[in-house]
């Protein structure tokens, strides 16, 4: 649990970091593993390790899980310097792969071994997190692919990038924030296990129709990705929908982590149908990244970390502190998700001078996080 508080902050600080980098003209390349590789993959891989005992109703990860994160912490900063320094690491991106492509494997089988082991039926929210480690071990074995298939390197660079961000990001996000939102709005949402539990296989095929569809073209790939982008599309538009029903109240406001989580959704949405614009060559596939980085991670690395870095830093009774650090932290959450949104479908569309509005709003909220209030001791 002392793991997850550091993580939370690295990622927010990898962030400003890529956005930093971005600024400075330097490789493209390392601003993207930098938010992905050093910030959204440890923070996940460590939240996985804190929910799947939730939703299988056992025991704490064990120590060899919880040090899984900082194994991806290593890899991911090995490939940003390989990126950065490209002279002096021959085949920096293939070596760089393999930490991230054990933990990935080790986190995957014991989330697994939990919800067959558990106590009762595991919740079905916990499966889509192998999933989501599926198309992690898949983007992460097109590393070392591109290097034996030079000629395939284009196509297998796209096939990682969609196996990235919407599989392994994009289903382990949706997964969690059918349970996380309801939490920090403090309502059941009654349908909520239904859906999981019937739209993975949809969001999951969809993920594996686009990835492939996108990477190799043709006429029948690119059927195949219209097929994948629809069933992708269904379950995001029944989650939103679902939650426009129940919390439209709670969704709607400036302050709060339920917004900031609403608006990762609407970034979502936005961007995967954005993405079919990038398949047909009418967005730039660096403005992509960028993009879902903006609209996408930063809404919900932000509302999640408000809503739950309380519980991660003093775990067990909530007292009067864990309300007031959630007061603080959640302040302007959904004017900050809705800019971050904003900023980053902008940039999607072309429109790069609007993507400046992203760094007032991720500076006030990592200025939050430096004066949130002391615990009592």
């Amino acid at each position: 649990m002392k793991l997850l508080p550091a993580l939370a902050i690295s990622s927010l600080l990898a962030f400003a970091a890529a956005l930093g980098v971005v600024a400075a003209g330097l490789p493209r390349q390392a601003a993207a593993h930098l938010a992905f590789a050093v910030g959204a993959m440890p923070l996940i891989f460590s939240a996985m390790g804190h929910f799947v005992p939730v939703l299988t109703r056992s025991g704490e990860a064990p120590l060899a899980v919880r040090m899984l994160p900082l194994l991806a912490l290593v890899g991911g900063g090995a490939v940003v310097l390989s990126f950065l320094l490209p002279a002096a690491w021959l085949r920096g991106p293939t070596l760089a792969s393999l930490p991230a492509l054990a933990s990935t494997a080790a986190l995957a089988g014991w989330a697994m071994a939990r919800g067959r082991g558990g106590l009762g039926k595991a919740h079905p929210g916990l499966w889509w997190y192998p999933a989501a480690c599926l198309c992690l071990l898949l983007a992460l074995l097109a590393v070392p692919a591109m290097e034996l298939w030079p000629a395939q390197r284009a196509a297998l660079r796209l096939f990682h990038l969609h196996l990235n961000t919407l599989g392994f990001i994009g289903l382990t996000a949706v997964g969690t924030l059918q349970v996380l939102l309801p939490t920090a709005v403090g309502r059941a949402d009654p349908l909520a296990a239904l859906r999981l539990r019937r739209d993975l296989p949809l969001a999951l095929a969809g993920v594996l129709l686009v990835s492939f569809g996108a990477a190799w073209g043709g006429a029948a790939a690119k059927a195949a990705a219209g097929v994948g982008l629809l069933c992708w599309l269904l379950p995001l538009l029944r989650l939103g929908l679902a939650w426009f029903r129940s919390f439209r109240a709670e969704i709607f406001l400036f302050h709060g982590a339920a917004p900031s989580l609403a608006w990762a959704l609407g970034g979502l949405l936005g961007l995967s149908l954005l993405g079919a614009l990038h398949g047909t060559g009418l967005m730039d596939g660096g403005d992509a990244i960028a993009a879902w980085f903006l609209a996408f991670l930063l809404p919900l690395v932000s509302g999640a970390v408000s809503q739950l870095l309380p519980v991660w830093l003093r775990p067990g009774r909530q007292d009067a502190w864990h309300g007031e650090a959630r007061r603080h932290l959640q302040r302007y959450g959904g004017m900050r998700g809705g800019a971050f949104m904003l900023a980053g479908l902008a940039y999607g569309v072309g429109w790069h001078a609007v993507a400046f509005i992203a760094l007032p709003a991720l500076g006030h909220f990592l200025w939050s996080l430096a004066r949130l209030p002391k615990a009592p001791s």
